[in-house]
């Protein structure tokens, strides 16, 4: 059986018409036309947190300067994001393309990192930040304040690193839209035991 790449999901090609096309609607959606490679990524559980980013964006070789020194399999990451058929797909075995696919992924957080940072990507993840898709801060003195995504380090797979959002984007985001930043607190936390004030030595 050769195996089919779409949206990254191998799809098995079977004898019988019916069960592909059955397979197919499962990935493509239920409005039978197909997703980006984009949508169908930032849409996968766990990748809430990325915004889309455009087309346009990722097709201006400006926008990828640096990256393909980074990224194994670059060109063939690039096209499967751009969703740009590859005659080279069929010579690869099926590790090589889950590698594709990883390098894929990496390629589009790093492009993600540096949309962000641009008037569409930070208008785009002001919705997300309006509708809390980054969650709250669960501190009560915070009193429900939105969270943004940082990063403790732009070099990918370094620890925890975060990336795809970069050092800079939570503090750029709080400066361009000034009228979002929270009130410093009124009360402030007081250590307690039992209901009584710790002493400070």
């Amino acid at each position: 059986m050769a195996p089919r790449r779409r949206h990254g999901r191998f799809l098995i090609t079977l004898g019988e018409e019916s069960e592909t096309d059955s397979e197919e609607s499962d990935v493509s959606g239920s409005d039978g036309e197909d997703t980006s490679w984009v949508s169908w990524f930032c849409n996968l559980r766990g990748n809430e947190f990325f915004c889309e980013v455009d087309d346009e964006y990722i097709q201006d070789d400006f926008n990828l300067c640096g990256l393909s020194n980074q990224v194994p399999y670059y060109d063939y990451a690039l096209d499967l994001i751009l969703d740009v058929e590859s005659s080279h797909g069929d010579m690869f075995t099926e590790e090589q393309n889950e590698l594709v696919e990883s390098a894929a992924e990496m390629l589009y957080g790093l492009i993600h990192v540096r949309y962000i940072l641009t008037s569409k990507g930070m208008a785009a993840m002001l919705e997300k930040y309006k509708n809390y898709d980054f969650g709250r801060c669960p501190r009560v003195y915070c009193c429900g304040q939105p969270c943004l995504p940082v990063g403790q380090s732009d070099i990918p797979r370094s620890n925890i690193d975060g990336a795809y959002f970069g050092t800079t984007f939570p503090h750029l985001f709080l400066m361009t839209y000034g009228h979002l930043k929270p009130q410093k607190p009124t009360q402030s936390y007081v250590p307690r035991v039992f209901g009584f004030k710790m002493h400070k030595p």
